[in-house]
């Protein structure tokens, strides 16, 4: 690896910012792949590209054949991170099931009779208010977030940060009346509907949960689907 390809990985990296390396197996010739952006002596176009750039949303190194030739791509993809704000009993089933799943999970409640590492053993649990301790965990592209408390004044500053970070998914429980309400007061707080329109509410996939871990169940279900790209809903 040339020493300005390192260079670049390592600020990616640094700056939480997925990236893709490209070598042409017989060549040599490499090429970054940062999203829209393509660097490198490697000439990457149609389909090649596509594959790229399909290795990395997928988080999957490995050799792809295209017409262009053998190309063994390298994923550096930042830690898949989930927030859940609420330290409730979903939670307590969430945290659990997305740290399988490879999530690196912080809890938040400024609720601390609820935010007990007794509660979340193993868990990063933050008594911050929620944008406060939002802001600082500041979420990137590889981040999903959760509200679970149904209380405004807990769920609504995270889901203001939220909203304008890049998480790829953003989710907040309630039933489809809360969260018409919740709609009302972030659009009177001057967000747009294609911020509010990125929270998923009610949160999870419609498959009939009712206790807390099959709610946990639907909501990292529905989280897994916009991880890949499918419309699950």
């Amino acid at each position: 690896m040339k020493r300005e390809t390192l260079q670049s990985v390592l600020a990616a990296r640094r700056d939480k910012r997925p990236l893709a390396l490209a070598t042409e197996v017989e060549t040599g010739e490499q090429a970054l792949v940062d999203g829209e952006i393509r660097t490198g002596d490697l000439v990457l176009a149609g389909a090649a590209l596509d594959a790229v750039r399909a290795a990395l949303a997928e988080d999957r190194s490995g050799m792809i054949e295209t017409e262009a030739g053998r190309l063994f791509v390298q994923v550096f993809n930042p830690p898949l991170r989930m927030i859940i704000v609420g330290a409730v009993h979903i939670a307590q089933a969430l945290v659990p099931m997305a740290t399988i799943a490879g999530y690196d999970v912080t809890v938040i409640d400024p609720r601390r009779a609820f935010a007990t590492d007794a509660r979340f053993p193993g868990t990063t649990v933050l008594t911050d208010w929620p944008d406060d301790a939002m802001t600082g965990l500041a979420p990137d592209r590889r981040t999903a977030i959760v509200t679970l408390t149904h209380d405004p004044k807990i769920d609504d500053p995270a889901l203001a940060v939220a909203v304008r970070s890049p998480a790829f998914y953003i989710a907040a429980l309630g039933s489809r009346r809360t969260h018409a309400k919740r709609v009302e007061r972030l659009a009177e707080a001057g967000f747009s509907d294609d911020e509010i329109g990125r929270i998923a509410g009610p949160a999870g996939l419609p498959i009939g949960a009712r206790s807390p871990a099959e709610i946990a169940l639907s909501v990292l279900a529905e989280c897994t689907a916009a991880l890949h790209g499918v419309a699950a809903r």
